[in-house]
């Protein structure tokens, strides 16, 4: 199996605050793992990697996270 170019990062949108939904305003994403490129034998194995990538401070907030991810 030869390996194939992917590209990820991954983005967390935190829950909006009391004010803020009284507002109707919607908090701003942020961009916690920069895009990054990645060798990998498939896309299950690119989103591991991915997901080995997030950090330590986001781990129990895996709901709010989304990985993009694509291949080249």
């Amino acid at each position: 199996m030869s390996a194939k170019l992917y590209e990820y990062a991954v983005i967390y949108t935190p829950v909006a605050t009391k004010e803020q939904s009284e507002r109707g305003e919607k908090p701003k994403s942020e961009l916690i793992v920069p895009v990054t490129h990645v060798l990998a034998g498939n896309d299950k194995e690119a989103g591991m990697l991915a997901a080995r990538s997030i950090p330590e401070a986001y781990t129990d907030k895996l709901d709010r996270l989304e990985i993009a991810l694509r291949p080249f």
